[in-house]
């Protein structure tokens, strides 16, 4: 069954056609933490997403007669999902679903909801329909917090309530040099903790995120480098990187835009901009003086419209 609204605005289901298909194909991506995350002075906790190269694909091949399994089986998220979208649209329930992630869980990539997009989008594609993204953040809103990632480009999230507050347009070309400083962080539990911000960091968030709107609107890549270097700074305070400082210093030092972190997570990195006439000798520099801090150095680069277009 696919869903139309009606007059009134009410969902209004239709029936989908038989596939024809052998399986359906999803894919979605990753996140390198956020550009900017924090609470507002409305007690509204938002985000803005990083979308990166990285990520999650799913093949969803129906069977009759057989319960809907998943692989791996710790996958539970997205089997709760998939059964959601199956029951919601009256679809067969049996089938398996093959998840691959190059996204670690538990490191603030965004690995979860990457694997329930990409699950989604399998199902959509075996069945030939789309599933309206206001809807899919309903479904996933019953099982967790979600990236925001759903939507294409940058976008302003309010990742508790699953609502899309502003897009942002595509990512600039950006090369991130990360390092993760280890451990796992549970996403649930971290966003049922209270925020310790003081009304004052509150008004600072409101006033970085429309600096970050503004940054976009201009594409001023120096400015967006300085918000995500405040945003990871007043992070600390929630959950602090060791090497922060250190990787200020170094960024500075080789001439990068800026620290990016995942605010929930344990990677934190550096912003290169990849049309840098001195990108070849930030990148070296930057990775050598990185793996000075005795951690293996990862590069990440931003999706930006082209990359798009490419897959």
């Amino acid at each position: 069954m696919d869903t139309r609204e009606g007059t009134d605005g009410m969902k209004i289901k239709e029936p989908l056609p038989l596939s024809t298909k052998r399986q359906g194909y999803g894919r979605s991506c990753g996140t390198f933490g956020e550009l900017l995350q924090g609470v507002l002075p409305n007690e509204q906790n938002f985000l803005v997403t990083f979308p990166i190269e990285m990520y999650s694909t799913c093949t969803f091949v129906p069977i009759d007669g057989e319960t809907l399994s998943i692989m791996p089986e710790g996958k539970v998220k997205s089997l709760q999902l998939a059964k959601r979208i199956l029951e919601f649209y009256e679809l067969p329930l049996g089938g398996h679903l093959l998840l691959n992630s190059e996204l670690q869980q538990g490191k603030g990539l965004a690995s979860s909801t990457a694997d329930m997009v990409a699950t989604a989008r399998a199902i959509e594609d075996y069945y030939d329909f789309s599933i309206p993204v206001i809807l899919l953040e309903d479904f996933i809103r019953e099982i967790e917090p979600s990236d925001g990632i759903m939507h294409a480009g940058v976008v302003v999230y309010y990742h508790k309530e699953l609502r899309l507050k502003e897009a942002l347009g595509d990512c600039p070309s950006f090369t991130i040099l990360g390092i993760d400083e280890g451990g796992e962080v549970d996403t649930v539990q971290f966003n049922r903790t209270a925020k310790p911000f003081t009304k004052s960091e509150k008004q600072e968030y409101e006033s970085l995120l429309s600096q970050m709107c503004t940054a976009f609107k201009s594409n001023d890549l120096e400015w967006i480098g300085k918000i995500c270097t405040r945003s990871a700074i007043l992070n600390q305070k929630l959950r602090p990187k060791k090497h922060l400082e250190h990787l200020i210093t170094i960024c500075q030092e080789i001439g990068g835009i800026g620290v990016v972190t995942a605010h929930s997570g344990t990677y934190i990195g550096m912003l290169l901009h990849d049309r840098d006439p001195q990108y070849q000798k930030k990148l070296s520099e930057g990775t050598n003086r990185l793996k000075g801090l005795g951690y293996p150095v990862q590069s990440f680069h931003s999706i930006t419209r082209e990359t798009e277009v490419m897959v």
